[in-house]
């Protein structure tokens, strides 16, 4: 297991392909300065040690070397011991809609982000709790299953986008069921589900798998996301807007936020509703829910004693910055021999 103290730093390695340019840049020059000069015959006479591979092995040395600096400005940090740990918490799995009416711009940036930024804010007010998280349209995946590593499970999240599922709809049944998968520990007797959703068109007998959930002692929360008022759908190519969805009537199709259906759901599952337009109080709010249950005292295996690994970079770096230095453009010996780009007359 490993951990990345400051991969803001990674961004140091977009200085290669801007170097890789002003290298080709020079040398075209360079090229051209000395075709003016004279003739490739004369130069060889003149300066008879002139290498063309020396300065392209230069440039690859430089390059290697602040990939190496980027690497020890971030850190890497690596476990190196496996530990059994006691954690409290409960179980708590967010099913998150992914159908196109999630694609609606009624709150910034649209619904399916914003339902997105939601659960990775909820994820970083929890502790000692486990996470999974289920993607459901017109049917349902498991996107991350029940864990304690919530890093994964945020990366995971951010991936989830309206394209996972070919066939449209809400199949709210599906994602309940598929939750009830999740709840591995029999002796959990705290099992919260969230569903972030918009509330349309939901298919199926939903009364009758919520009251299945309930029984297993599942707590269904519903988190709304979008506006009552509605707003319509874009289609968008490499994200420039080609129009907006429209119906078999060809009519343009408005998505509401159907706040009605997501409170029978939750109020049947002895949950609640939450209005997902604020971040913050959403956070706050189910925040002081979870930590309002007993939680359960589990076993959990995790790496510690993570060590720093920059210095391996780091000395990498200075070697290549030495070699860079000690590295002569001129031809040697070794490099005649090799004949490389027949240099030789």
């Amino acid at each position: 297991m490993y951990q990345l103290e400051e991969p803001i730093f990674f961004y140091v390695l977009f200085a290669i392909p801007a170097m890789a340019i002003l290298f080709l840049l020079a040398l075209l020059w360079r090229k051209r300065t000395q075709d003016k000069f004279a003739n490739n015959n004369l130069l060889r006479k003149l300066a008879p040690n002139r290498s063309v591979f020396k300065s392209i092995l230069k440039f690859i040395v430089l390059s290697l070397a602040i990939a190496c600096l980027s690497f020890a400005l971030v850190n890497p940090k690596i476990g190196t011991k496996l530990e059994t740990v006691k954690r409290e918490g409960v179980d708590v799995v967010f099913a998150l809609d992914v159908s196109k009416s999630m694609l609606a711009e009624d709150i910034a940036p649209n619904r399916i982000e914003k339902s997105k930024q939601l659960v990775t804010q909820i994820i970083n007010s929890l502790a000692g709790d486990r996470i999974g998280i289920i993607g459901y349209a017109g049917s349902a995946f498991p996107q991350v299953p029940i864990t304690t590593d919530f890093s994964s499970a945020k990366l995971f999240l951010t991936s989830m986008n309206t394209d996972m599922v070919s066939s449209q709809g809400t199949a709210i049944t599906e994602a309940i069921s598929l939750a009830k998968t999740y709840y591995n520990d029999e002796e959990q007797t705290n099992r919260v589900l969230f569903i972030i959703s918009d509330g349309e068109d939901h298919e199926g007998n939903v009364s009758t798998i919520v009251e299945e959930a309930k029984a297993l002692g599942i707590r269904i929360f519903t988190i709304g996301v979008g506006t009552v008022k509605g707003e319509r759908i874009p289609v968008k190519r490499n994200g420039v807007l080609q129009g907006y969805k429209r119906d078999e009537n060809n009519l343009t199709v408005i998505t509401q936020l159907n706040e009605e259906t997501l409170q029978e759901i939750s109020s049947n599952a002895n949950g609640e509703y939450i209005d997902g337009n604020n971040t913050q109080e959403v956070v706050d709010h189910v925040t002081a829910i979870l930590n309002g249950m007993n939680k359960k005292e589990f076993e959990a295996k995790q790496f510690t004693d993570f060590k720093d690994r920059f210095q391996w970079f780091l000395g990498g770096a200075l070697f290549l910055f030495i070699i860079d230095v000690l590295l002569l453009e001129r031809k040697t010996a070794w490099i005649k021999k090799l004949n490389l780009f027949n240099e030789k007359e």
